[in-house]
């Protein structure tokens, strides 16, 4: 069985700054890729930013030069540096990750946590 939880989120000034962390623990053989959405009410799951296992990243237009994801494999763990926020940036903010359980298959499942809010005051 694998969790994905995630963590950080709060109530910050626009401008401010928030951390995301979000850790798959379990039964976990390898993790590929790693990835942040947010998600407004009545919205779509949008995505945010994802990472590769070797450190690619890719970043949504709105986030570009604001955001940094980045990870530790050593703790199946991912995070979201959210500078320079903006009311816009008000959501919550979900993480997934592509998770092998064992060596005897080369499938990958994806894996979703259950989300934290964020609320950036204007």
């Amino acid at each position: 069985q694998v969790h994905v939880v995630e963590s950080g989120g709060g109530l910050v000034q626009a401008g401010g700054s928030l951390r995301l962390s979000c850790a798959a623990s379990g039964v976990i053989f390898s993790i590929n890729s790693m990835r942040w959405y947010y998600q407004t009410p009545g919205k779509q799951r949008e995505f945010v930013a994802g990472i590769g296992s070797a450190g690619t990243t890719n970043y949504a237009d709105s986030v570009k030069g604001r955001f940094t994801i980045s990870r530790d494999n050593a703790k199946n763990t991912v995070y979201l540096q959210m500078n320079s926020l903006k009311p816009e940036d008000t959501a919550v903010y979900y993480c997934n990750a592509d998770i092998r359980t064992t060596s005897g298959t080369y499938q990958y499942a994806t894996y979703w946590g259950q989300g934290t809010q964020v609320t950036v005051s204007s």
